[in-house]
């Protein structure tokens, strides 16, 4: 697994380092070829928060954990992955070599931008991503890997944009855009 590190007010130490590289070694045995993970620390207020994207061939696995030990977060994170890619696994490579239609692009991270908005808001982040198309199941599947509310996708059957989201009841709900070209 090739790692890359990143700090947010927070030292990067060689101890932190280690420590989720051993971590993340146990992942490995799930993995059949070299893969590609972002740890991030970032350090709140006495927050510690270890977040983790690994990059699958044709999905992302994200999980993120907020404690007041940056050690015990980096356990919780990737215990939480770990979980993630055992309930997965199986669903995703019976989709990849049967179907192969989980396709999900890595989106590019811009660097981020200031614009204000007709309330005064300012836009402080802003992410491009492209639209493959995929079943409604992929998107549903992506977004739980990905550990979000919200999911964008272009259906396959209609191949038109829709977003599926998460509902307070736990169960999910889906907007089709209309528009014209």
């Amino acid at each position: 697994m090739r790692i890359e590190f990143y700090g947010k007010n927070i030292d990067l130490t060689s101890a932190l380092k280690n420590q989720a590289e051993k971590k993340l070694s146990k992942l490995d045995k799930y993995f059949t070829e070299e893969v590609e993970a972002k740890v991030t620390f970032a350090a709140v207020k006495g927050d510690h928060t270890t977040e983790i994207t690994v990059f699958l061939p044709n999905t992302i696995v994200r999980a993120e954990e907020t404690t007041e030990d940056m050690y015990a977060s980096i356990d919780l994170a990737v215990d939480a992955l770990e979980r993630q890619v055992r309930k997965y696994k199986t669903r995703l490579k019976k989709r990849q070599q049967d179907t192969k239609s989980i396709r999900f692009e890595n989106f590019d991270q811009s660097l981020p931008e200031s614009e204000e908005d007709h309330q005064g808001k300012i836009i402080t982040k802003r992410k491009e991503f492209h639209l493959n198309p995929m079943l409604e199941e992929e998107a549903l599947l992506q977004m739980e890997l990905l550990n979000h509310n919200f999911f964008v996708f272009l259906d396959a059957d209609a191949g038109e944009p829709a977003l599926l989201y998460r509902r307070r009841d736990g169960n999910f709900g889906r907007i089709d855009f209309d528009y014209t070209r």
